[in-house]
This record gives C-alpha cells, sequence and structure tokens, in this order.
C-alpha cells in the first residue's frame, strides 16, 4: 500500500478516541493522557524484541567485518537517525564513518523542516550511491508510517548492491509491506495527536535506535560491566568520567588515576589492561589488538 490516496488508512494517521477531546483537557489532564499513551512504546519494543535482537547480531557481524551503520530516512525519522549516528563517537571513541546518519535534504533538514524531499525515491537511491555502499554495510531505513519514497528508493537501492538492510516503522506489515533482512514493527497506534508520528513513534524510534546501537558497541568490546570503555577524552566532562571509571574499578587514587590515563594516552579501556596486568601502553596495545579490542578476552589471555 503506498500513494497520498491511501496514507489516511495508516495506523500512524488514523484517530485516537482517547484524545477525541484534546483541546478541552487541563495542563495536568494532559500530562497523564500523554503519559497513558507513551506506556503503549514500551509493549511495542516487547513486541519486536526479536527481530531487534537480530538486527544486533547482523549488525555487529558486519560491523566486525569492516562493514558500516548507516541509518537513512527523512524529517522526524531522518533526524533521529542522524542523532543517534553522531553520540556514537564520543560515546564509544569509534570513528565518524563507522555509524552515519543519512536525511532528506542533507544537513539543513535538522534545523528545518524538509518533508517536501521525503517523496523522491531517486534521491534516496542516489544518497546510498553516494555513500558507496557495499555487501559488508547495514542500512536501517526509518520511517514511521512506512510509505516514505525516500527511504523506499535508498534500500531498494541497498539491496541491490548486497547490503543487509533494515526497515524500521510503526505500522504493520498489512498495510506497508517491503522487502527488507530485518522488519521492525513498532506498534504503537494513533498519535494523541493525529499524525504527529513526532510523538509515540518518534519516541519508540528512539528507543530501538538506542537498544541496537548500544547493543552492537556493547558485543564489540566497547563495554566493561556498564562502563563505557572506549569513551573519547574530548573534554572536562568526558575526562571526569574516564576518570571515576579508572577509579571506581582499580581503587586508585585521583593522582594515580589521572597518571594512569595519561600513559594509555586518554584510553581507558587500555589503561584499565595496563593496570591490572602491569604492561606499558605498547604492551597493551599489542593484546587488545590481537583480542579484537576486547577487554575481557585480553584480561584472560593474561
Amino acid at each position: 500500500m503506498t500513494g497520498l490516496e491511501t496514507r489516511g488508512h495508516l495506523l500512524t494517521e488514523q484517530n485516537n478516541p482517547n484524545s477525541a477531546n484534546l483541546d478541552q483537557l487541563t495542563s495536568l489532564e494532559l500530562v497523564d493522557l500523554f503519559n497513558r499513551e507513551d506506556a503503549q512504546t514500551l509493549t511495542a519494543i516487547a513486541n519486536a524484541r526479536e527481530d531487534l535482537a537480530y538486527a544486533i547480531d547482523a549488525t555487529t557481524a558486519a560491523l566486525k567485518q569492516g562493514g558500516r551503520l548507516i541509518y537513512i530516512g527523512a524529517g522526524t525519522s531522518g533526524r533521529l537517525g542522524v542523532l543517534d549516528a553522531s553520540e556514537c563517537p564520543p560515546t564509544f571513541c569509534t570513528p565518524p564513518e563507522l555509524v552515519q546518519g543519512i536525511i532528506a535534504g542533507g544537513a539543513p533538514a535538522l534545523l528545518r523542516s524538509s518533508e517536501a524531499l521525503e517523496d523522491s525515491a531517486e534521491d534516496g537511491a542516489l544518497a546510498i550511491a553516494q555513500a558507496r555502499v557495499i555487501t559488508s554495510d547495514v542500512v536501517v531505513g526509518i520511517s514511521a508510517g512506512g510509505t516514505t519514497p525516500y527511504v523506499h528508493g535508498a534500500l531498494d537501492e541497498a539491496r541491490c548492491r548486497g547490503a543487509a538492510t533494515i526497515f524500521i516503522t510503526c505500522v504493520p506489515a498489512d498495510q506497508v509491506n517491503i522487502p527488507v533482512s530485518i522488519d521492525i514493527r513498532l506498534l504503537v497506534g494513533p498519535e494523541v495527536l493525529a499524525g504527529s508520528t513526532r510523538l509515540k513513534a518518534g519516541t519508540v524510534t528512539k528507543m530501538a535506535l538506542n537498544i541496537l546501537s548500544t547493543s552492537v558497541m556493547v558485543k564489540l568490546g566497547k563495554v566493561y560491566g556498564n562502563r563505557m570503555i572506549d569513551v573519547a577524552v574530548s573534554n572536562e566532562k568526558l575526562r571526569d568520567r574516564a576518570l571515576r571509571i579508572l577509579q571506581d574499578l582499580t581503587e586508585l587514587n585521583p593522582v594515580e588515576a589521572a597518571d594512569l590515563l595519561e600513559r594509555s594516552g586518554q584510553r581507558v579501556k587500555l589503561a584499565l589492561l595496563m593496570h591490572w596486568c602491569d604492561l606499558d601502553a605498547a604492551a597493551g596495545e599489542q593484546r587488545l589488538a590481537a583480542c579484537q579490542g576486547q577487554l575481557r578476552r585480553a584480561l584472560q589471555s593474561s
């Protein structure tokens, strides 16, 4: 089902009977209504848990083979993909090209509405071609209502290039069907404000992207316990976080932790390995490389 004439039937475009008197509610009643409706996002994530797990495994495997994770979307969906991608370098010290976000209209669309640009499947295909997508990459098309031609074009081109494809949408497959490797349906129902998919649909999409990218980074060895041991020490806040991680895990005092961080070249993972295995930076780097960056494996190999 595609085309403007059918979009009114989509789950994301339907009227929500729970908010029929939206314009008559008090401020407290509005908050309570939004809170009740947003609870559906948790159920939607739970119902999509297996597909999300497949996406995590497929993406992890691809990135281990040198591939990239590429989000693509238009409007709110595109912005959410760009946001998730932009958070990976500071949180996990990944190169910017490893996780990328593409939005219809490019950078200006992050600040200004660009919804008119979502109607070209050719532009979506061109964006994938310009990104030089290959078989080792994973392309995640994000479209709350599922019909965005820009996203469909992008996924078609990615599939033709042999890349793994993932579709994230908030409508059931019987309303919009698309051939992809992994199909993630986040069914939160009609919005409080009819058709405004920046609400529940946007929230549940952000949740799904959080789960996907963070879980992949966990599996890539960017985390020890629940600590971000590959955090990029790029400002005072992140330096303070790095020092707190070192102090908490090693029981070093602040001066000792700062010295260890300095000797490791500001790399928390390496600093921990140096401390626990009594290694210098060069030996620690060599052991981590032999263990594909996995700290636990490096510790067990000592």
